[in-house]
């Protein structure tokens, strides 16, 4: 089936809003995309995330429309479709099926998983976030923290998570309710949703969830999502009178085109030949 795919084959672990973001600018390339949902953490920034795709949503994101494909043999017909990319619940080890690999892309934002090395499984192999170590578990990595965005790491380790989330109106780390156990979470709630401090807005298992600030919801996990404990479970945005964009915000954006420049660095010391005008590290 490799050869029915005619592109070559990017694998981006990961239905996150940085996940789909590399993974638009990576169809870009003419690479054949497939995101690899991946249920640790749950996905809660979902309005620009290809991740309500698994759930039979539709979506868009800059002209770049995902499908779903729950069987091998559904990916060479979603693939060949121009500005589409596939999304699954199948694994890794599954999709290897495809045939050869040119990168995959590990955008799992797992903040203190261990992180496995995939680099004799691809061409290339580039890690996004706390957790990687060139030339141990990736080819090339790149930074995701706020005062680090986009910085590339050609030796040694990224840089470790510190659970400081950006400040916005005031609020940091109380703009977040993580989930307080283990369980399924329930909710009526939808993303953009206005809500007021101390308004249950849902609950996991017996345990109520109230919102912690005043505000809209810019994430919130989906109803139905085993939750394990600890996670982010919804984050509240303050200002209440924010423009919802509809394009990829600045933060996946900037990890999106580190990711390309990170390929491009990689091609180059595969081919030296190949010119790269312009293409240094941060």
């Amino acid at each position: 089936m490799g050869n029915l795919l005619k592109r070559p084959l990017a694998i981006v672990l990961g239905t996150n809003e940085i996940a789909s973001a590399v993974g638009v600018y990576l169809q870009r390339t003419h690479r054949a995309v497939v995101l690899a949902h991946d249920p640790y953490p749950p996905v809660i920034r979902r309005a620009l995330a290809f991740h309500d795709v698994l759930y039979g949503e539709a979506k868009s994101i800059e002209g770049v429309t995902a499908s779903r494909i729950d069987r091998i043999a559904d990916a060479a017909g979603v693939l060949a479709a121009p500005a589409r990319i596939a999304i699954t619940r199948m694994g890794l080890t599954d999709l290897l099926i495809l045939g050869p690999l040119d990168v995959i892309v590990d955008a799992r934002m797992q903040k203190h998983a261990a992180r496995p090395d995939f680099r004799g499984l691809a061409r290339m192999v580039i890690g996004l976030g706390p957790g990687f170590t060139v030339g141990k578990n990736c080819d090339l990595a790149v930074e995701t923290k706020p005062l680090k965005i986009g910085v590339l790491v050609a030796g040694g380790t990224t840089a470790p998570a510190d659970c400081t989330p950006e400040t916005i109106g005031g609020f940091s780390r109380e703009r977040f309710v993580y989930a307080p156990l283990e369980g399924c979470w329930r909710t009526p709630f939808e993303l953009g949703g206005r809500v007021y401090k101390g308004m249950p807005i849902g609950h996991i298992d017996r345990e109520r969830i109230i919102a912690p600030i005043d505000g809209i919801l810019r994430g919130i996990a989906r109803d139905g999502t085993e939750m394990p404990e600890g996670v982010q479970l919804v984050e509240v945005d303050p200002r209440i009178y924010r423009r919802w964009q509809m394009t990829i915000e600045d933060r996946p954006r900037l990890i999106a085109e580190a990711t390309l420049r990170a390929l491009h660095i990689l091609e180059a010391q595969q081919h030296p030949a190949v010119p790269l005008p312009g293409m240094l590290l941060n």
